[in-house]
């Protein structure tokens, strides 16, 4: 008999790597506002300690591709979340909402091989883990705003160095 027959619960989710990943950097992004450190610097610090000391858990991949993709883009990831609450603003957040928010927008606006819905459940279920009771309906519903945007403004992205190379040339110049 199944775990979830004999609670009446249901059985608890099988966290793959790319859930670990996730989590891992919400913690970094957490922890680094926090303290007031480059994210990108402390995960560089745990990568090179867990190659020091096998207590420290090695640090993912996909957790260095999504710090660094949160660091690189924040002002616009902030931008994006920002224009999605209502009657809140971001620094009012609890910092673990603003972390796991800031994931989940990176990977709806940068990740193609993330369909959106995992990346709306992920950020629930992080919410879920580490936050507020009310953290994962109010990250479920900011999110739910943003999937909707979220081909309009990676394609705003795309578009973004086209026009700016373009506004390079002087006009009065050919450009063979």
């Amino acid at each position: 008999m199944s775990e979830s027959h004999k609670t009446g619960r249901p059985a608890p989710k099988k966290l793959g790597a790319r859930h670990k990943a996730r989590r891992r950097a919400v913690d970094f992004l957490f922890e680094a506002e926090a303290r007031d450190l480059d994210p990108v610097a402390l995960a560089a610090d745990r990568r090179a300690l867990s190659a020091e000391d096998d207590a420290v858990a090695p640090v993912n991949a996909y957790t260095d591709t999504l710090v660094t993709g949160v660091a690189e883009s924040l002002d616009r990831i902030d931008s994006v979340i920002a224009d999605h609450l209502h009657q809140w603003t971001l620094t009012r957040l609890p910092a673990v909402d603003r972390a796991i928010l800031r994931v989940a927008v990176w990977e709806l606006l940068n990740a193609a091989d993330v369909p959106p819905v995992v990346a709306v459940d992920e950020a629930v279920e992080l919410a879920k883990q580490l936050s507020t009771d009310d953290s994962p309906s109010f990250v479920n519903g900011v999110l739910g705003q943003i999937v909707s945007v979220a081909p309009q403004v990676r394609a705003a992205a795309a578009a973004r160095p086209v026009a700016e190379r373009e506004t390079a040339t002087d006009p009065g110049e050919s450009a063979d």
